[in-house]
C-alpha cells in the first residue's frame, strides 16, 4: 500500500469516527453536555499530551504558550469548545439532523468567510453554490417558523476556527494540545465543583466514578478527539486538496443517516426540500473546485 493509498484510507477512518461519534454522545445523555465538554477537553490533554512527548515536541508545546500564538490560540480555544459543546448538546437533545446541516454548510461558510477576510476570489460556479445553500437556509427558516440555529452555530464556529488556524504557524496536533491544555484548569475547577459542590452544582452531581461505563466512556474522549485529529494530519500530507475535501462529506452524510434511521428523528417536509438543494450545491461547489475554475 502506497502512501496516498494510506493517507486516502486515513481520512477515511477519521471521517467515520466523527461521522458515528454521535453515537457515542447519545450514549452519555444522562451526564450534562457541558461535563461532557469537560471531560473532554481534560482527557484530549492527556491523550494529546502523551503522543506530543512520544514524538518529542514537548518543545513544540511550551513554544506555543510561551510565543505570540498564545492569543490567537486561546481564541481558537473558545471557539472550538463553543462547537464541541453545541454539537454534544444537539445530539443529547434531538437536534443530530439539524447538526448535520451545519458541517454541510460548513465548506460554503469558509468560502465566504475566506471572501471576506482573505478577499479570495470565487467563481461563478462557486458563487451559485453559495447562494443555493444560502437558499436552503432561508427557506428552511420559513418553513419551520424558525432559524436553524444549531446548524448555523456549529457552520459559524467551525468555520470561524479555521479561519483561525490559517493564522497559527503550529502543527495541528500540537496547536490542538495547546488549546485543550488552556481550557483544561477551567474544566478541571468545573468537575471539581460538581464533586465536592460548588458554584451551584450539587456535591456529588458529577458523573465520573458513579458509573463504571460512563467513566470509561468520558476518559476515551479523549482518544475520539484526538485520534481522527491524527488521521486526518496524517492525510493530509498524503493525499490531494480535493480528495481530503471531498471525502470529509462522508462525516455529516453518517451523522444525517445516524440521526434519522438510528436516533428517528424527524424528517420533515421542509428538510426534503432544503437538504438537496445542500447537497446541490456542495456538489456543484466541488466540482468546479477539482476543475480549477474557482
Amino acid at each position: 500500500m502506497n502512501e496516498t493509498t494510506k493517507g486516502f484510507w486515513a481520512i477515511v477512518a477519521a471521517c467515520v469516527v466523527w461521522g458515528l461519534s454521535g453515537i457515542y454522545y447519545k450514549a452519555l445523555s444522562e451526564v450534562p453536555p457541558a461535563e461532557v465538554l469537560a471531560h473532554r477537553t481534560l482527557w484530549s490533554a492527556v491523550f494529546l499530551g502523551a503522543v506530543v512527548a512520544v514524538q518529542g515536541r514537548a518543545a513544540a508545546l511550551v513554544a506555543a504558550l510561551t510565543g505570540r500564538a498564545l492569543r490567537v490560540l486561546f481564541v481558537a480555544a473558545v471557539v472550538i469548545s463553543i462547537n464541541w459543546f453545541g454539537f454534544i448538546w444537539s445530539v443529547q437533545n434531538g437536534h443530530a439532523v439539524e447538526a448535520s446541516l451545519g458541517y454541510y454548510i460548513f465548506p460554503l461558510v469558509a468560502v465566504a468567510l475566506g471572501m471576506a477576510v482573505f478577499g479570495e476570489r470565487m467563481g461563478k460556479a462557486q458563487g451559485l453554490a453559495v447562494a443555493i445553500a444560502a437558499a436552503a437556509v432561508v427557506y428552511l427558516t420559513w418553513a419551520l417558523g424558525a432559524a436553524p440555529w444549531i446548524a448555523l452555530l456549529l457552520a459559524g464556529t467551525f468555520g470561524l476556527y479555521g479561519l483561525i488556524k490559517k493564522r497559527l504557524d503550529v502543527a495541528p496536533v500540537v496547536s490542538v494540545l495547546a488549546e485543550v491544555v488552556i481550557l483544561a484548569p477551567l474544566a478541571a475547577a468545573y468537575l471539581v465543583a460538581g464533586h465536592v459542590g460548588a458554584f451551584g452544582l450539587a456535591p456529588g452531581s458529577g458523573a465520573f466514578g458513579n458509573d463504571f461505563g460512563h467513566s470509561l466512556m468520558l476518559a476515551f474522549s479523549g482518544v475520539m478527539t484526538g485520534g481522527p485529529l491524527m488521521l486526518f494530519s496524517y492525510a493530509a500530507r498524503r493525499v490531494r486538496l480535493g480528495t481530503l475535501g471531498l471525502v470529509q462529506y462522508l462525516n455529516p452524510t453518517l451523522q444525517f443517516l445516524v440521526a434519522v434511521a438510528v436516533f428517528s428523528e424527524p424528517f420533515t417536509a421542509a428538510h426534503a426540500v432544503a437538504f438537496p438543494l445542500i447537497w446541490g450545491a456542495l456538489a456543484l461547489y466541488s466540482a468546479a473546485t477539482l476543475r480549477g475554475k474557482g
